[in-house]
């Protein structure tokens, strides 16, 4: 049993931490933590303010521009230097057997970040402030060019949206950005096998949250019903335990999901738990953005035997982290995400299309098997994301860490299924075997079915006309007093 609950942890894939279209006559505002938008009536351009204009909650903008803070575990146990560049890809090596998930306890670093960052309102002066901090600190030359890439990237993205103060934005946010990447190099934080979420002194939930809202056309993104996330937030409420199976896309598919949530359903943003794979807690620009969500980190089966002698130790940290993960499920109440493809989608090489990659049977099978070992009920559901054009992953699998980040503005859509029956969905089947694999089939293909009903809305044109049977979808971050687009 636990040889096979290993493999689970080992497969069950890697959380990665992209212009609203005015109609005539009509004008809608987002709920937001930071930007308040307005899509203003006469096709005119959007606007985005960056003070906090929230209606139904006060929230903090401390994950913008709150007192710098920073934790770190209290050894170092992953050794990580950059030791060789190429283009802007950072190889990050040296990683010893004390690997990334042996701590346990977090604490503070011993200073606070740059104050290069502060005060910044220009375009100038955060390229200024990158080439500053590369300078003074010793950055490797490839860092301080991923960083400028990112930023432009980001800005351009955020221009095609439409807002009057793109740049405005970019700077704003990429200046916290930034600084958050910077402090990684200098002191890297080290993730615990079971990470909890950073809200303080430094809000990482909120800077999160805070870098993906701009990249989101909402206008044109979609939640699928929201009757069944009702039922999983009263599940959990209970004590209940519940499963994600879903396909993954992006790095900032935690955001694009929570983001999606935060209007109807807080609770259930706040408190998701990713099973992460050792790129999002290893790369200095992917640590910050994880560093606020819950995780169960793990080494993900692609990449477990990238480096021979460091396979064992691997397969130490993902028994680690079963153990936590098998602790945190017989206490119940948790919601965790699960990617049984093992990475994210990518698109056919010949019809440039993209849909859910093939589930691991096994790992639906060993997940599935340990959520009913628990001593409270438990429940599994599929879920379909769409979001790639947010942040699209590289064409093809990478070994090392630093991939090039390519972003973009676009709408996003998450649709939840009904409850999953084993016991239905295997019904005539005559083996073990059988059952593992008809099981893991048939969730992929609702899956599947799913995310064909979230392209007809987002990239179709057929937006909530696109509603089918099994997934009925809706815009609850809109205000309730103006009709839906």
């Amino acid at each position: 049993m636990a040889a096979a609950l290993l493999q689970a942890a080992a497969g069950a894939g890697v959380a990665r931490s992209s212009a609203p279209c005015a109609q005539s006559g009509y004008k809608q505002s987002l709920n937001a933590y930071s930007y308040h938008v307005t899509f203003p009536v006469n096709n005119a351009s959007p606007s985005v303010t960056l003070a906090s204009s929230c209606k139904a909650r006060d929230f903090s903008r401390s994950g913008l521009n709150g007192e710098s803070g920073h934790h770190k575990n209290g050894r170092l146990n992953a050794v990580t230097e950059v030791a060789e560049t190429s283009g802007t890809t950072l190889r990050l090596e040296n990683c010893t057997s004390t690997d990334v998930q042996n701590s346990s306890s977090p604490r503070s670093i011993s200073k606070e970040s740059s104050r290069t960052f502060e005060g910044i309102t220009t375009e100038e002066e955060l390229l200024n402030g990158v080439r500053n901090e590369t300078q003074v600190k010793g950055l490797p030359p490839r860092a301080s060019a991923g960083m400028l890439e990112l930023y432009y990237n980001y800005r351009d993205a955020i221009i095609k949206s439409g807002v009057e103060n793109a740049v405005e934005i970019a700077v704003e946010v990429m200046a916290t950005v930034l600084d958050r990447i910077i402090l990684q190099f200098e002191e890297p934080f080290t993730f615990p096998s079971y990470h909890k979420r950073m809200v303080e002194p430094y809000d990482y939930y909120k800077f999160g949250q805070n870098y993906i809202r701009p990249l989101i056309d909402f206008r044109n993104s979609y939640l699928g019903n929201v009757a069944i996330f009702d039922q999983i937030e009263s599940q959990l409420k209970q004590g209940h335990n519940v499963f994600l199976f879903a396909n993954h896309q992006t790095e900032a598919d935690p955001a694009v999901m929570a983001l999606l949530l935060e209007s109807s359903h807080t609770y259930l943003a706040e408190n998701l738990t990713y099973i992460a794979g050792d790129r999002v807690v290893l790369d200095p620009f992917c640590k910050p953005f994880s560093m606020g969500r819950n995780l169960l980190c793990v080494y993900s089966k692609k990449h477990i035997d990238d480096v021979p002698e460091l396979t064992e130790m691997k397969r130490r940290a993902n028994t680690r982290t079963l153990r936590e993960m098998t602790a945190l499920l017989k206490k119940g109440g948790q919601l965790i995400w699960i990617a049984p493809s093992g990475g994210r989608d990518r698109p056919d090489p010949e019809t440039e299309e993209w849909k859910p990659a093939k589930f691991d049977a096994s790992a639906v099978e060993n997940m599935r098997r340990l959520l009913s070992h628990m001593p409270v009920p438990g429940h599994m559901y599929p879920l379909a994301l769409l979001c790639h054009d947010i942040m699209p992953p590289p064409r093809q699998v990478e070994k090392e860490l630093g991939e090039r980040r390519v972003i973009g503005y676009h709408g996003v859509g998450m649709a939840v299924a009904p409850e999953l029956s084993f016991e239905k969905l295997t019904a005539g089947t005559t083996s073990k075997e059988e059952a593992r694999e008809k099981f893991s089939g048939s969730v992929w293909e609702i899956v599947n079915e799913q995310y064909s009903v979230l392209h007809r809305a987002t990239h179709g044109g057929e937006g909530l006309r696109a509603s089918s049977q099994l997934t009925q979808l809706t815009q609850p971050w809109f205000d309730e007093q103006h009709l839906s687009p």
